[in-house]
């Protein structure tokens, strides 16, 4: 700056050739002429690149994250991930290297793309006890030895950023009243709203602006925990961005790698204690201290849970000749003097009850098959036959239901002698 300073002086004041100018400074006429030309005031210097530790990744990280650019949201590894591999490969500078280098990468990708600048989003800042936001999401864990498709419910209280977490086998209405019974039990209490997306277990017909056609069990479960329940505007996830990015932050804090239980009820006993720890550990972000210190701050502002919904579906059915009720594929057996006649089903998430005439049949285990290669199952009572075998004694010897004696078994359509 000092010397470009001078050079300007003697040249424009003092009227100083180039040839003496140079002569002075030791620099060449051809710097001294560009100088004087351009209409900087201040020299700009290239600053000399320096060799880095990454350099020698540079090609392998810039595969790995074009081909995460590729993959869908919810197949995609983290910076964390990417350089854990790195290191894997003798790489040993920081994390922070490899991050700068993804955030250029991916600024110069969705620029090259025509990405940039979709939109700009204002903060939003709740209460505590204000709303909580929900959401589905896709995921995967092995239970019992076999690789299964889960349906993941999340809750996150808006105001302390505390989450819960718990898995089913569909994604219908008896899982979603079950959900919120735990997610209210679980967090100490129900917020005053509740921040949704327009999932068909609770709008039937989206209209225009905010106009909703709310689906009937959905508003008698909101009318028994004296919520309010919003709905986002279609495409407009960012409204309930925190459960969103839950659900990111939540894939590889809980699925990956993918956890093993015998049960799936083991498994969400494990989901419960996990997302409580997480609370200790996850700093709040705004508020002093960790997730944990606001929500114990926020419990006071909940309203009491009370009771907990009672979440069935009901679905009229028709008892076969054969005393049996069909339900998603599968049979269970009825008391005999039913058979041929109308009766309820009432379906909770992992059970369900058989009710006519204002009375309680029976109730059975709730069998989800997520394959449906198989002809279904069949699950008997052999106490629900006794009054058929008064008349027909003769079905003792092959009747299916006293060979099976309360074990579900793969059973052919038709079966002779109980009929």
């Amino acid at each position: 700056m000092a010397l470009l300073s001078v050079i300007r002086r003697w040249h424009y004041r003092d009227h100083l050739s180039i040839r003496e100018i140079a002569k002075r400074t030791g620099l060449s006429r051809n710097t001294v002429r560009k100088y004087l030309r351009s209409d900087t005031v201040e020299p700009q210097f290239k600053v000399p690149e320096r060799p880095s530790k990454l350099d020698p990744f540079v090609d392998r990280l810039t595969v790995w994250l074009r081909r995460e650019m590729g993959r869908s949201r919810k197949q995609k590894r983290t910076i964390k991930q990417l350089h854990a591999d790195l290191v894997s490969l003798g790489f040993d500078g920081s994390y922070g290297r490899v991050a700068a280098f993804a955030r250029a990468w991916r600024d110069d990708y969705r620029r090259q793309q025509q990405m940039s600048g979709k939109g700009t989003f204002v903060p939003l800042s709740f209460a505590p006890g204000e709303a909580f936001q929900f959401d589905w999401s896709e995921d995967w864990a092995i239970i019992d030895g076999v690789r299964t498709k889960l349906q993941v419910a999340h809750f996150k209280l808006s105001y302390s950023r505390a989450f819960f977490v718990r898995a089913y086998l569909l994604q219908t209405h008896e899982m979603l009243f079950d959900a919120h019974n735990h997610a209210f039990r679980v967090l100490g209490g129900v917020p005053r709203r509740g921040i949704y997306d327009n999932m068909r277990t609770a709008v039937d017909k989206v209209g225009r602006g905010k106009d909703r056609t709310v689906n009937a069990r959905f508003l008698t479960m909101v009318s028994h925990y004296l919520f309010e329940a919003e709905f986002c505007n279609p495409a407009a996830g960012w409204e309930k961005g925190q459960v969103e990015k839950n659900v990111q932050d939540a894939r590889h804090r809980l699925w990956q790698p993918v956890p093993q239980t015998e049960t799936l009820d083991a498994l969400n006993s494990w989901l419960e204690d996990r997302c409580k720890a997480l609370w200790q550990d996850i700093p709040h972000g705004i508020e002093p201290g960790s997730v944990a210190d606001a929500w114990a701050e926020e419990v006071a502002s909940l309203m009491p849970m009370g009771r907990p919904f009672d979440g069935f579906v009901e679905y009229g059915k028709r008892v076969s000749p054969t005393c049996l009720v069909h339900l998603e594929r599968n049979r269970y057996s009825v008391p005999a003097s039913f058979a041929n006649r109308p009766v309820s089903v009432r379906l909770y998430p992992d059970r369900f009850l058989v009710v006519a005439e204002g009375q309680l049949l029976c109730e059975h285990q709730r069998i989800i098959e997520r394959s449906h290669d198989g002809p279904g199952r069949t699950v008997y009572d052999w106490r629900h036959y006794l009054a058929v075998v008064q008349r027909k004694p003769g079905a003792l010897r092959n009747g299916a239901p006293f060979l099976a004696r309360l074990i579900h078994q793969k059973c052919p359509e038709g079966l002779a002698g109980v009929a």
